[in-house]
């Protein structure tokens, strides 16, 4: 079964010279890519516009038992692949994913097999891509506002949930693409007829604010506030959960470009 598994592993190898790889990491059990490998694939989708992933292999340390390993690689492939269509990476239609779990041959590091590899091909193109967002921000005036799509939050506090992370490294990339704009973080709630009695909003704008300082955005660029449920999408009381959810938001207002 092992020389088995050796062949299928040397045949993919073959299959893959030629191809650029990138590796993503991830934490014991964690299926969403760790803080450092975030911070890595910014910097590489950044010098990467212009491509197309053909393949990923996911891949779990030793620890626990195969079919749970395997179930996890998929997921750490479901994550990457999110992570790189938010992102406006061009993913292959054919897409092949291959989940190895823990059978193949292990480093003694165990961090270092808690990973998914990403094969993809330059496209010679000289139209970039750009993404939703990207588009909206660099298009807008100033004074006009944009919200962050897929931005969550644990529920009633400033704590932002890991699948937001794709929309903040957009964010985060445009910013650093753009040396001359400035933005005002502005954070929204739902539901509340009272202004923001526990100022969440606010605490939310800044945790936007805090996660650009901390990769090195300039403080001079950037501002802060809570508008609570004083700007409203909808009505209040909202009449479903997606008015809800359109209300409960996070803006950013362009001050300069």
């Amino acid at each position: 079964m092992k020389n088995a598994i050796f062949i299928i592993l040397f045949l993919v190898s073959l299959k893959s010279l030629g191809q650029n790889q990138f590796e993503v990491f991830f934490d014991f059990n964690k299926d969403f890519p760790n803080e450092k490998s975030i911070l890595e694939f910014n910097e590489w989708f950044a010098q990467n516009k212009n491509l197309e992933v053909t393949k990923m292999m996911g891949y779990c340390d030793s620890v626990d038992t195969k079919n749970y390993n395997i179930k996890l690689a998929e997921r750490r492939i479901n994550s990457v692949q999110l992570l790189l269509q938010k992102s406006g990476v061009k993913v292959n239609d054919n897409l092949e994913r291959i989940a190895y779990g823990k059978d193949f041959k292990q480093s003694k590091i165990q961090a270092e097999n808690r990973k998914v590899t990403i094969f993809y091909n330059e496209i010679k193109s000289q139209k970039p891509v750009v993404s939703p967002l990207t588009e909206k921000i660099l298009n807008s005036k100033v004074g006009e506002t944009v919200a962050l799509p897929n931005i969550y939050f644990f529920n009633n506090s400033a704590r932002i949930v890991p699948k937001s992370e794709p929309t903040l490294l957009e964010l985060l990339c445009i910013l650093e693409e753009n040396p001359k704009l400035k933005i005002e973080i502005q954070g929204h709630i739902c539901c509340q007829k009272v202004f923001d009695v526990n100022d969440v909003s606010l605490s939310r704008a800044r945790a936007i604010y805090t996660y650009l300082l901390r990769n090195k955005i300039d403080r001079k660029r950037m501002t802060f506030k809570g508008y609570g449920t004083s700007r409203p999408v909808h009505p209040i009381p909202e009449k479903s959960a997606q008015e809800e959810d359109e209300n409960r938001r996070v803006e950013v207002m362009i001050l300069e470009k």
